[in-house]
């Protein structure tokens, strides 16, 4: 069985470690102590608020569930000890310079980076952008004005552009552009739209290429507990550990 780290104990951390199946996490990380100790007495697994004493703890994939800026400061280190990274707040490889780094770290420790399709599907589709050529993808997400911590009274455009950019104005709700441009290998354009009439994310993805066109919209229910975190998203780390190790892989 998979022996997962955890970094970040709130919300969707919280769900990963309540929900296991396939994998077992012995050890969790959270700058603040007291988050740490209330998951591990959950879960039965150890609890660090020293990141140098976590990462030396026996488990083989570090889960990061944590921000943008838990990434930059730890994937690197997480890799160089010799262990796998899962991330979910992908919006940290909108870092051209950062990325590289990592991905070169990766291949020099043999160690893997895995990024789940988060408040998206169909994202192991998008892939064919790698060996057949796209013309263009768009993004079209529409939140709440509250979660883009924005006062409108009427459907508003808070963003239009690359996503490396939407990224740094917007980096915790944005991150699914990045995962997409990822995995087509191709610039995503963005639409950020602030809506008071929804209460759900939406995210509609327009691709066009030599394989013929593609839409698909989903409607993301918030986490039961946290009406700021996509519920799909953390379903979407536990299906990939669930799978990790399967002998029958698809999608892909």
């Amino acid at each position: 069985m998979v022996r997962i780290g955890l970094l970040g104990c709130g919300n969707v951390g919280k769900i990963i470690a309540t929900h296991q199946e396939g994998f077992q996490v012995v050890a969790v990380f959270d700058q603040l102590p007291e988050h740490a100790e209330s998951l591990a007495e959950l879960t039965g697994s150890k609890p660090y608020s020293d990141f140098d004493e976590f990462i030396t703890a026996d488990f083989d994939i570090c889960v990061e569930a944590a921000s943008i800026v838990a990434v930059r400061a730890y994937a690197l280190k997480i890799i160089e000890r010799g262990k796998d990274v899962l991330i979910l707040s992908v919006g940290a490889l909108a870092d051209n310079a950062f990325r590289e780094d990592l991905i070169s770290v990766a291949r020099e420790n043999q160690r893997r980076i895995h990024i789940p399709s988060g408040a998206i599907m169909g994202l192991d589709n998008l892939k064919v952008g790698q060996i057949s050529h796209i013309e263009s993808i768009l993004l079209r997400t529409t939140k709440s004005p509250q979660s883009l911590k924005m006062d409108v009274s009427t459907r508003t455009l808070a963003f239009k552009g690359k996503a490396k950019d939407c990224v740094k104005q917007f980096p915790k709700n944005i991150n699914v552009s990045v995962a997409i441009a990822l995995a087509s290998s191709h610039e995503v354009q963005v639409e950020l739209w602030a809506d008071p009439t929804v209460d759900k994310n939406i995210h509609e993805i327009f691709v066009k290429g030599e394989f013929g066109e593609m839409y698909s919209k989903i409607t993301n229910l918030p986490s039961p507990d946290n009406p700021a975190t996509s519920y799909l998203a953390a379903l979407s780390v536990l299906s990939l550990l669930k799978n990790i190790d399967s002998p029958l892989v698809i999608g892909a």
